[in-house]
């Protein structure tokens, strides 16, 4: 049998350098490998960029566990590492007299993430639905706050889901919005007129092109989903063996080079494809805000409630606007700009619902 090494055709030494010290270091060699070895008859030419391809798919499958939470085993170490992250970012229930404190005298604006915090993450991106209790809640709300679901979901997608419209919709990331379509005291006349506002509608051809593509592209990964929300693209892996991750990580690679004017970017268990306009949730957030009057107030309190990776944008709005609050939804410590937490949407429901119950007996307080 003729032996086969590897070598690297390329002319940069410092990348070169760095390959060979990482199989220098390999497990899989003794350590005679160390030693120089004769140029053999036959060998496998690796090119730069297909290192670096590697490297990047590999780097793109650990961005995927970590934007993945799963239950990890309880540790002694884990334990005292969730605890730490409590103290930091306590219970928004726990809390909630502080918040409604910090509150006074402001106008409280909330802002929703579906997926995740009005709903349960399911492995069907079409069954999201929500709960009848928690539709009641949030009806509730939008009766007691000017209330806004903002979310990666095409809007009308997220409106069918919700059946509300006493609220405001951000879709696509905040790329449509529309306001209410029915009177409220925080949008006056018998019939209101929806705000709409498409900052990527240029985009639209092209996402339904690479819609296209990218449906035939993954149909050789089972259990790949393809979902068209109209300014974005997302491909679910949430039901994708781990081990094929990488080559669903290359197929959309693969189809996003041909197309530079949209960029990737990560959810839970999703790929999202959208345009490279400097456009997201935390823009979508400030564009609300001055759409109700909010703008340069300095009176207005928002809030905003989200589980994923996409909400961090409106987290870090909020912060540095150094206006509100951010509440992340998740059981398990993660990098964020929010302040408080919340584990799962029935906490939501439970925290929304104190704010209605607060609100209604403010309201009764001043009537006396």
């Amino acid at each position: 049998m003729t032996k086969q090494n590897l070598m690297v055709s390329d002319a940069n030494p410092a990348l070169n350098m760095a390959i060979s010290a990482s199989v220098s270091n390999s497990s899989i060699f003794t350590a005679t490998a160390h030693k120089p070895l004769p140029m053999p008859s036959a060998y496998i030419p690796i090119t730069r960029r297909k290192v670096l391809k590697n490297l990047e798919i590999n780097a793109c499958v650990d961005s995927m566990r970590a934007s993945s939470p799963t239950h990890p085993k309880s540790t002694p170490s884990r334990a005292e590492e969730h605890s730490s992250w409590i103290l930091h970012h306590p219970s928004a229930l726990d809390m909630f007299e502080q918040i409604i404190d910090a509150s006074k005298g402001k106008q409280i604006v909330m802002f929703l993430d579906y997926d995740g915090t009005l709903s349960p993450i399911v492995n069907d991106p079409d069954r999201a639905f929500m709960s009848d209790q928690m539709r009641k809640t949030v009806r509730k709300l939008a009766m007691s706050f000017p209330t806004a679901i903002v979310t990666g979901r095409c809007r009308d997608k997220v409106y069918s889901f919700v059946r509300l419209a006493e609220l405001y919709y951000a879709g696509s990331h905040g790329m449509d919005i529309t306001g209410p379509t029915t009177s409220s005291k925080y949008n006056k006349g018998s019939k209101a007129e929806a705000i709409l506002f498409q900052p990527a509608n240029e985009f639209l051809p092209m996402i339904d092109e690479v819609y296209r593509v990218l449906v035939e592209k993954t149909k050789s990964t089972p259990g790949a989903m393809v979902e068209n929300n109209k300014f974005c693209v997302s491909v679910h892996y949430r039901c994708v063996d781990e081990k094929k991750w990488s080559e669903l990580a290359h197929q959309v690679k693969s189809v996003l080079k041909e197309y530079p004017k949209l960029r990737l970017t990560q959810g839970r268990k999703v790929f999202e494809i959208r345009p490279t306009i400097k456009w997201d949730k935390g823009k979508a957030l400030e564009f609300l805000l001055e759409s109700l009057g909010f703008a340069n107030c300095a009176d207005v309190f928002p809030v905003y409630i989200g589980d994923d990776r996409t909400d961090e944008d409106a987290f870090k709005k909020l912060r540095d606007r150094g206006q509100g609050l951010g509440i992340l939804v998740s059981k398990f410590p993660r990098d964020t700009c929010a302040s408080y937490s919340l584990q799962e949407p029935e906490e939501v429901k439970d925290f929304l619902q104190r704010l209605v119950e607060w609100k209604q007996a403010s309201q009764r307080t001043c009537s006396k």
